[in-house]
């Protein structure tokens, strides 16, 4: 029996995680689980429809039975055999009522096009979440969450440029900045999805932590919202001789090379993630925190890479934050989010 908050489970803890589990459970998931239950609380929204199209062990189903408020109807759903008995079993050992759930046992893109007027979908794979985006796009209501994971992360961060390209219709190359860069990709490539159905996916949330990407998007309907999101859909332009970089509307300038096309927008709603850090877990306390008060800018200054480029020593983070007007940034432990230009950054570390 393995325990996560209050909830128990009858599941083996594997050597190494993968799909072919005959239960899947990601222990390493348990922040990304936290997490969700924060957000959905501090949405404050009444009558829930959730769909969680791929349960595995069915924690997180158990875990906002047990912590989200004001859930409506749960839809649980996943493709392994015996699934609805060992998930039925898991419901009475931890005493949760059956009255606000459906167990399915169906292919996820199956399940999902089933669905109507969800104010809640999360598409949490082993892997890419490609696979199921079209029908979980679908089905989101106007004003709902559609929260997207993503653990591919070879392929978003640049390790293999061509499967960057196919997979998620973007281009990457190993930098310091390629987490933010990988998230913005997928932000991208979801956004896209929902485009062709006049669906405006919106990021209220978004961060990479440990081996793993998330995104919260709100959808929002109409043409001209969809219209505004494909304007905020540009290159980077980085120069790995100088370190600089900027957003272009075109891919092709001498002495850089070309990142992308990737989300240039904002990555979150800073009020809900206020709201956030007043009722989350204690674990997810900080990097809640330093989330909520990241300048919601593209790109960073990584000072470590500068210092060593232009070989300078890396002054104290804490005035250099001060005299940068900047922030630190989840992406980098030295990373600093500044509207100064790169001239700037090195002329006060050299001061």
């Amino acid at each position: 029996m393995i325990t996560e908050h209050d909830i128990t489970l009858n599941v083996k803890l594997p050597k190494k995680v993968s799909r072919e589990m005959d239960v899947f459970y990601n222990p390493l998931m348990v922040s990304n689980r936290n997490i969700s239950i924060t957000l959905l609380n501090a949405l404050g929204k009444k009558k829930l429809n959730l769909a969680l199209p791929l349960a595995g062990s069915g924690i997180r189903a158990l875990r906002f039975l047990k912590e989200v408020k004001n859930i409506e109807k749960l839809f649980v759903n996943d493709f392994k055999e015996n699934f609805k008995k060992k998930f039925n079993n898991a419901l009475k050992s931890n005493n949760l009522k059956f009255t606000k759930i459906k167990i399915f046992n169906e292919d996820a893109s199956q399940f999902l096009f089933k669905q109507k007027k969800l104010d809640y979908i999360d598409v949490d794979p082993f892997g890419s979440p490609n696979p199921f985006l079209p029908s979980a796009v679908q089905a989101i209501s106007k004003g709902g969450i559609l929260a997207i994971t993503s653990t591919d992360t070879a392929a978003l961060t640049g390790t293999y440029p061509k499967v960057t390209q196919r997979k998620y219709w973007g281009r990457n190359i190993k930098n310091y900045m390629m987490h933010e860069i990988g998230l913005r990709i997928l932000i991208r490539k979801v956004q896209l999805q929902g485009i062709q159905f006049d669906k405006a996916l919106i990021p209220i949330l978004s961060y990479h932590k440990d081996h793993y990407f998330r995104v919260y998007f709100i959808s929002e309907k109409g043409k001209e919202k969809c219209d505004a999101l494909l304007k905020q859909h540009h290159y980077l332009l980085y120069n790995p001789k100088t370190l600089e970089f900027k957003t272009s509307r075109f891919n092709l300038e001498k002495g850089f090379d070309y990142i992308g096309p990737l989300w240039i927008g904002k990555l979150k709603d800073k009020k809900l993630v206020d709201k956030m850090c007043k009722v989350s877990f204690p674990e997810e306390q900080k990097f809640l925190e330093t989330i909520r008060d990241e300048k919601d800018i593209f790109g960073f200054y990584d000072l470590n890479v500068v210092g060593s480029k232009y070989k300078l020593q890396t002054p104290n983070m804490q005035e250099t934050l001060k005299k940068l007007k900047g922030t630190r940034t989840h992406f980098s432990l030295t990373g600093v989010k500044t509207g100064k230009s790169l001239k700037e950054v090195i002329g006060l570390l050299k001061s």
